[in-house]
């Protein structure tokens, strides 16, 4: 049947001719399926501690070979997988078993990543195919996608399962962003609940990232439940960006761990009750009070910011004591400690990097997808975390209470 406007042309026909014929990777292919062979070939003489046309002594014998089809980013090619069985000490028999090309294995690892990258995007099975269906000549149908969506679901589920009381968390981070996805065939918006732990040894780790409606204390609650019915030990210190349902969530569960509130949210909170015309002169006053060298000259500074404030503008002032103290719990660490302590910034990078991976989708297909994106992202080691400033001293533990000098 010939092509017309109204009849899409096969993936596979689109840029088919001798004007796109690549000599190399024509080249590159023809060779692949001999590279694999030899691996093959070596893995074996390895297992039976001689080469094929060697002599002497035999821990097993080889017969015949077996054809595998396998799909890697070379393409679909077919290969010769030699057959063996090797002796056991007791003189039984047992077939071999290749650790490269394992025995069900159809495809290489990097494809399943790619063809669930895209999945995981916000495509679906159908697009999937279409898109990948000319650089892997056909052989990518929707029982490959599906199939490699299967596994990286039960590997999600695992995750999501897997028991957290050998994790040596000193702190966490906790913050949610919102994101749209298709619930009922309408966009929606809601809120991933993530939350990051810190190792004592400084290592940043994603804990949990869950799909909620909003982020409301019983939201919170659930998630922070989650995490302690699978064994995680109460941390040292917290951090979060200042929402009240959080705050509540915390303070029933671990009403005497430190809450440190992002010093950020609280910036961007201050400029919201002041004109803009006074956006920077309070900027400066601010970051002059956080950011000072020691305890006494930030509480030296936080008196005159209020005192100040009170008369340009109160609503300012009584923004900054709504914080309270919570707003200077970094205080109570180290000072080596106070940079990566004063704010969810460790969290808010991810978020960022995630909006970024997904801003050509709209809408994303699912909830569970959007919390799998996110956590595939990590897993995938396409996004890295490193060690928060300061973690030399994590093993000192924070004060009992706030110094003396912000306290007053």
């Amino acid at each position: 049947m010939k092509t017309n406007s109204t009849t899409p042309a096969a993936a596979g026909d689109v840029f088919a001719g001798d004007a796109w014929f690549d000599p190399i990777e024509a080249g590159i292919r023809g060779r692949i399926r001999g590279f694999i062979e030899t691996m093959l070939e070596e893995e074996l003489a390895a297992a039976l501690g001689r080469g094929r046309y060697e002599r002497g002594d035999t821990k097993g014998h080889r017969h015949g070979k077996r054809e595998r089809q396998l799909l890697g980013s070379f393409g679909p090619i077919t290969v010769e997988v030699p057959r063996a069985r090797l002796t056991e000490a007791d003189g039984s028999t047992r077939e071999w078993r290749s650790q490269v090309l394992p025995r069900y294995g159809r495809m290489t690892r990097q494809v399943e990543a790619l063809i669930a990258s895209a999945y995981l995007s916000g495509t679906n099975t159908r697009r999937v195919k279409r898109a990948l269906g000319a650089l892997f000549k056909g052989a990518v149908g929707k029982d490959v996608v599906s199939r490699t969506w299967r596994r990286v679901k039960t590997d999600w589920e695992a995750w999501g399962r897997r028991s957290l009381a050998d994790e040596d968390i000193v702190r966490l981070v906790l913050d949610g962003t919102v994101v749209r996805v298709r619930l009922d065939r309408k966009a929606t918006s809601i809120s991933l609940l993530v939350v990051l732990g810190v190792r004592s040894d400084g290592q940043k780790v994603l804990l949990s990232v869950r799909n909620m409606g909003g982020e409301s204390e019983a939201a919170w609650r659930g998630v922070l439940d989650d995490l302690v019915g699978r064994g995680l030990k109460t941390p040292q210190f917290l951090i979060i960006d200042g929402a009240g349902g959080l705050e509540r969530a915390l303070a029933a569960l671990w009403p005497a761990v430190p809450t440190q509130r992002c010093t950020v949210h609280k910036h961007r909170n201050l400029l919201g009750h002041a004109p803009d015309a006074m956006h920077e002169e309070l900027s400066a006053d601010y970051n002059d009070m956080i950011y000072a060298d020691n305890v006494s000259e930030i509480e030296k500074r936080r008196r005159a910011f209020l005192r100040k404030w009170r008369l340009k503008c109160p609503a300012v002032a009584g923004s900054l004591e709504e914080a309270g103290d919570r707003l200077f719990a970094f205080t109570r660490l180290p000072t080596s400690q106070w940079k990566s302590a004063r704010t969810t910034n460790a969290i808010e990078r991810l978020h960022e990097e995630f909006k970024r991976r997904i801003k050509t989708q709209t809408v994303l297909p699912s909830a569970e997808t959007a919390a799998m994106l996110f956590w595939a992202l990590l897993a995938a080691g396409q996004i890295t975390m490193r060690k928060v400033d300061g973690w030399q001293s994590l093993a000192e533990k924070p004060s009992a209470q706030i110094p003396v000098d912000l306290a007053a």
